[in-house]
């Protein structure tokens, strides 16, 4: 049973805004462990079958959702009333559905972001556009939830760890203790920035290595694809403010792994297609669920170079995107680069010359 109770012994609810996978998964598990749970879902035929069935047919099927989840296709009654909200919808929606949310909203809040990406039109992260659209009015807290975690495998109970961020510790730690379980072990973080951005810039190069994989490259190609993308994830993130050691966390290096390797991951799968030739239109075209590197890859490319960092690898992943660039011809043009000296392309912000286009 949660710790989270109001005066009379009555367990506070939390909604969960979004209805994918993840937003299931996160919603089941804190239901699980004895609290309400609201779950918003866009889809009015969906949000019926969950009523109906407990199984989200669409994004998890085959798990049983526990009683106190609530499917709900109308945000009000998910965000009313609402101590601690948890974020999950796709990064190219997050601000349209935040914009919603927000007049729903009074009393102090917790935001928990568990959405993964950049946007591609302001190159922010999700907490930095819930800064920009939040009145000052509203008196909030935000933590960012991240780290290798297949929703499947929550929903299973397999042992799991992630890390939540907020720039307040006792944010973090009260995120902390809400969502942890026997079997979902939470980090505590400060650092905001760099958790959202391990968890935006590992899909990228989930789908680099799904190409490799695709191409039939091998365990070599792959290790070292691995290591490098962990490398341009640090240079990124530490010229945007955040912790270098974060990267080599839970929310950078674990998640980067298993999105690179595991069977179950969106964005590598995509990648895979890529590799044996087929068209990113009709990949796309035939998924239910989002792959967010497809479009966190625009965003980075731009950010990269509004902040002068080199990012070879998701460069590289923005010419097979964007421009047709054959994998084959990229993996070369990555192979052939200058040599470099490794320690100096850690941690540091490898800034390109200025007005390098």
């Amino acid at each position: 049973m949660s710790e989270r109770t109001r005066e009379g012994g009555e367990v506070e609810p939390v909604g969960v805004i979004g209805a994918g996978g993840w937003g299931t998964a996160l919603a089941n598990l804190l239901a699980e462990k004895g609290i309400p749970v609201s779950l918003w879902v866009y889809e009015k035929d969906l949000s019926r079958t969950i009523a109906e069935t407990r199984e989200n047919t669409l994004y998890l099927p085959g798990i049983q959702l526990a009683p106190l989840v609530h499917a709900e296709n109308g945000l009000g009654n998910v965000v009313r009333a609402k101590r601690v909200l948890v974020m999950a919808v796709p990064s190219h929606v997050y601000r349209q559905v935040a914009a919603q949310v927000i007049p729903l909203l009074s009393g102090r809040v917790i935001i928990v972001n568990a959405t993964k990406g950049i946007e591609n039109e302001s190159l922010k992260t999700m907490g930095e556009i819930w800064r920009e659209i939040t009145p000052e009015s509203l008196i909030w807290d935000y933590a960012a939830l991240s780290g290798p975690s297949f929703a499947r495998e929550v929903a299973r109970h397999v042992p799991t760890a992630v890390t939540v961020a907020a720039t307040s510790k006792e944010v973090a730690v009260e995120v902390q203790r809400l969502f942890a379980t026997s079997f979902f072990r939470v980090y505590s973080s400060t650092d905001v920035i760099g958790v959202e951005l391990g968890g935006a810039l590992k899909n990228i190069i989930a789908l680099a290595a799904g190409i490799i994989d695709g191409l039939g490259l091998g365990h070599n190609t792959r290790a070292a694809l691995i290591t490098r993308g962990l490398a341009e994830m640090s240079r990124l993130g530490t010229a945007l403010g955040a912790q270098p050691l974060t990267f080599l966390g839970l929310s950078g290096v674990g998640d980067l792994v298993l999105t690179c390797t595991g069977e179950l991951s969106r964005n590598r799968t995509v990648g895979f297609q890529l590799g044996q030739g087929k068209k990113l239109e009709e990949i796309l075209g035939e998924m239910r669920m989002v792959a967010e590197g497809v479009k966190t890859t625009r965003s980075v490319y731009h950010l990269a170079r509004k902040q002068r960092v080199e990012l070879p690898i998701c460069e590289q992943m923005y010419r097979i995107l964007y421009e047709k660039r054959s994998p084959r011809d990229a993996v070369a043009t990555l192979m052939q680069r200058d040599l470099k000296h490794e320690p100096d392309t850690f941690f540091r912000s490898s800034l390109l010359p200025s007005g390098h286009e």
